[in-house]
């Protein structure tokens, strides 16, 4: 069912047309967001026909006519063609959203968040302001705009998003990168396609570089033998969490990250050890609760250091990863030890189905700091006019 959210300040009407994975769509009215009942992924002429119908109700039942349509950069998403058929009939202005900027701005809407934040995003993919796939960011979010002092160290994709459904091939990237290529097809026996993967990461052929928080789960659990084809989204991770609470608690590994001058997060040192986990005797259950207590112990130090450069107290978690119940209390106990207030989602999930309402969010910061600063600035990459003085 739809949610209504209760903003702190009041603008025009907006029109929020969510992402490509369980889509909602968001429109504002006053001082509130009403959010959509979950529509789902757009993949299907039926999901595409209920996006339509869905702004159509909502706007009837406001008694709105949006005066801006907010949206996600990727150009491809059916929500964005939405967004500008929409707006192009009826002549509106549009704001386009960075996908993880958008998660930790529903956050901040959730929390009525005006002040700078430290934004954690951890999910499986999201267009970046570079055109590259983005999933594990550390943003510093502030009114309308976000800098990026952060991300996970990239892996490479073999076969594009053929990766994010075969976490073998994952996995075989970690292993190239490690210079053990020559291990992935005795690795992988069962997949024929081993050998090509191999060839591709060696020679870079269709192996897009990724940030991804999704992709290094799925990388871990094809290291550790438990899971190489995916049956469903996620069940590579989900597998992973429970095979970790089946172990129990373990301490994070000793020299498991590194974190570069650039603020790069890097676990190949723990990928290194997981790649060597016995497969027999509960070795994975073992590599599943390491991963998990060294994810959140890099994750904990990666935003502590940001915290301390940045003089930030607060946190903002978003993302599909923060399902997981291991990383979410582990890291939040972390970061609260550090003395950081840690802000999650309440109302809405952590997923992709909250997007439309941070869109809706950072669209309103736009109005209100164009007022402020008389020009809007062109592009959602920037940062905010306090930051663009000189």
């Amino acid at each position: 069912m739809d949610k209504t959210i209760a903003l702190p300040f009041a603008g025009p009407p907006i029109l929020a047309c969510g992402a490509w994975l369980k889509n909602t769509v968001c429109v504002t009215r006053g001082n509130e967001a009403h959010v959509s009942q979950l529509i789902g992924d757009l993949d299907s002429a039926e999901a595409r026909l209920m996006l339509d119908s869905t702004v159509a109700r909502l706007c009837h039942e406001l008694d709105v006519q949006p005066e801006i349509v907010a949206h996600d950069l990727h150009p491809d998403f059916y929500s964005t063609q939405f967004a500008y058929a929409y707006a192009a009939r009826r002549g509106l202005p549009m704001v386009a959203v960075q996908h993880h900027h958008a998660h930790i701005a529903a956050i901040c809407a959730e929390h009525h968040i005006h002040d700078a934040v430290l934004g954690l995003a951890l999910d499986g993919v999201g267009l970046g302001t570079d055109n590259t796939p983005w999933g594990g960011e550390l943003l510093l979010v502030e009114d309308a705009g976000f800098e990026r002092p952060g991300h996970l160290a990239p892996l490479p994709m073999p076969g594009g998003d053929r990766a994010a459904r075969e976490p073998w091939r994952m996995a075989a990237a970690v292993l190239f990168q490690l210079g053990r290529g020559d291990e992935i097809a005795q690795r992988f026996p069962d997949q024929p396609g081993a050998q090509t993967v191999a060839a591709m990461l060696q020679r870079n052929l269709n192996c897009p570089a990724t940030s991804s928080t999704g992709r290094l789960f799925d990388a871990a659990a094809g290291l550790l033998g438990v899971n190489e084809i995916q049956a469903f989204e996620a069940q590579a991770a989900i597998r992973l969490q429970e095979l970790a609470q089946r172990h129990g608690q373990v301490a994070p590994l000793e020299g498991g990250w590194r974190i570069d001058e650039k603020g790069v997060l890097d676990f190949s040192p723990l990928l290194a050890v997981l790649a060597d986990c016995p497969k027999v005797n509960n070795g994975a259950n073992h590599g599943a609760a390491l991963f998990h207590a060294t994810l959140a112990a890099g994750l904990s130090e990666w935003v502590e250091r940001a915290a301390c450069r940045h003089n930030i107290a607060v946190v903002a978690l978003g993302g599909g990863c923060f399902h997981n119940e291991i990383l979410l209390r582990t890291l939040s106990d972390r970061l609260a030890a550090q003395g950081l207030r840690v802000l999650t989602a309440q109302r809405m999930q952590p997923n992709d189905s909250a997007i439309s309402l941070g869109q809706a969010w950072v669209a309103m910061q736009r109005v209100k700091q164009k007022i402020a600063c008389v020009t809007l600035l062109p592009t959602p990459l920037v940062g905010s006019c306090r930051r663009n003085e000189k």
